[in-house]
């Protein structure tokens, strides 16, 4: 049971830490970076950026994340007093809370992005990036704050099994 509960410890702080570095990416370079192009770009861009995204092994770690840390907190049980749960719990509940974020807020937004079709041909690409940008800026700051959190619950965790649970 030590190994289970260790090793799903370590998976989902490490799948956690990539979630947390892919957001913080995009709010402090990508969409910086963006900011500054015109909209034909700035679309493009998102467009090309969103296609690229999805793809296994980015779904590997994005579901991985809560699932691990699901499977942390459940190793936890029946091995005693775990003082390790309360962070596992809070972590798997802040990293949910960027799976929300992303499925109510980031991806519609990325599927209007779609919707507004070949940026060479789309009319008014100043009225899609204004839909999008701001909001789509503001919540990814959200998950970038969640999952930064819950890595440093896991990451606290961690250091409590690493103390012997105490």
């Amino acid at each position: 049971m030590d190994l289970l509960r260790n090793s799903s410890l370590i998976a989902a702080t490490v799948t956690t830490g990539l979630m947390a570095g892919l957001y913080y990416a995009y709010a402090c370079s990508v969409m910086p970076g963006l900011r500054a192009t015109d909209d034909r770009t700035f679309v493009a861009s998102m467009q090309s950026i969103n296609r690229a995204i999805l793809n296994g092994w980015f779904f590997l770690v994005f579901i991985g994340a809560l699932l691990l840390t699901g499977l942390a907190v459940a190793a936890q049980f029946g091995a005693g007093a775990r003082p390790a749960l309360p962070w596992i719990i809070a972590a798997f509940l802040l990293y949910g809370l960027t799976i929300v974020v992303t499925g109510a807020v980031n991806v519609p937004l990325n599927d209007g992005l779609v919707a507004a079709g070949d940026p060479d041909r789309a009319v008014d690409l100043a009225a899609v990036r204004a839909r999008f940008e701001a909001t789509w800026v503001r919540w990814n700051l959200v998950r970038t704050a969640g999952s930064l959190a819950a890595f440093g619950c896991l990451t606290w965790a961690l250091v409590l099994e690493g103390r012997g649970g105490s």
